[in-house]
């Protein structure tokens, strides 16, 4: 029997592994894995398993309490109550000794790798329902940026976990059918970039319009990527067209539009 791994690092991960760090840290590990040879650059970090996750819902009775709060809400009880009493269980909770034991020494190869004493991260949430055929829950849990020092990043991952039950994460779930146990949670912990000296935002492989295949469509803008993601602001918008990028002789962007906010 294999000893159970609760924090892996993203190029130790691939395509295979989306049912133990879900559908955000999979991509994560390929692209460690599968562009470093380009030549891009991809942040340093790792991610927890489905594994901790369970452990973390075996403690203290943690998951038999949240099924009990959905028990209310299955019974009539507001959605936003049943949602609140549900996360205040998991902030309550500690996470588990041998979480914390591998999550510590894992920072700490990140501050080394960085060449800084406590450096800051992205804390991600990744569950391993996100981003199938048949439903996307990408969007629905908790991001915290700029996370910095052992006892942050604890806490931060604690969130990420308490926001697998968000009220709309909660209402989806329902929807769509999805035992709510049965989704696991991964947390992924990665390396920040200097964003205030560049900038970020998203990179689609398609147009996210109208589905042309043919083309990458970049939104960015100044600062954290964050602020493009959740609609703060009108973000610069790049249009690439894929065919063009294997001609060096050639400018493969073919639209550029400036965003209104700065």
């Amino acid at each position: 029997m294999e000893p159970t791994r609760r924090a892996v690092p993203f190029n130790e991960l691939g395509r295979s592994d989306v049912g133990q760090v879900g559908g955000k840290n999979t991509p994560l590990g390929e692209m460690t894995n599968r562009l470093g040879a380009a030549g891009i650059r991809v942040p340093p970090g790792f991610a927890t398993t489905a594994e901790a996750y369970e452990e973390l819902l075996a403690v203290r009775g943690l998951g038999d309490a949240v099924e009990e709060q959905l028990g209310h809400l299955h019974q009539g009880a507001p959605l936003d109550e049943v949602g609140a009493a549900i996360r205040s269980l998991f902030l309550a909770q500690q996470l588990p000794a041998p979480l914390r034991d591998a999550l510590l020494p894992a920072y700490k190869r990140l501050a080394e790798e960085s060449g800084r004493e406590t450096p800051e991260v992205a804390v991600r949430s990744s569950a391993t329902a996100e981003d199938l055929p048949e439903a996307s829950f990408a969007g629905q849990q908790e991001t915290y940026l700029n996370v910095r020092g052992p006892e942050a990043l604890l806490d931060a991952c604690r969130r990420c976990y308490a926001s697998l039950f968000t009220d709309r994460a909660i209402a989806y779930r329902e929807r769509m059918g999805f035992d709510h146990l049965a989704v696991a949670l991964s947390v992924g912990v990665q390396l920040m970039v200097r964003s205030d000296l560049a900038g970020a935002g998203v990179a689609f492989t398609l147009d996210p319009e109208s589905g042309f295949p043919e083309v990458i469509v970049v939104s960015a803008a100044w600062g954290l990527g964050e602020t493009v993601v959740s609609g703060q602001v009108d973000p610069d918008e790049y249009t690439v067209f894929k065919p063009s990028m294997k001609d060096p002789s050639l400018n493969p962007v073919i639209d550029v539009r400036i965003g209104t906010s700065r």
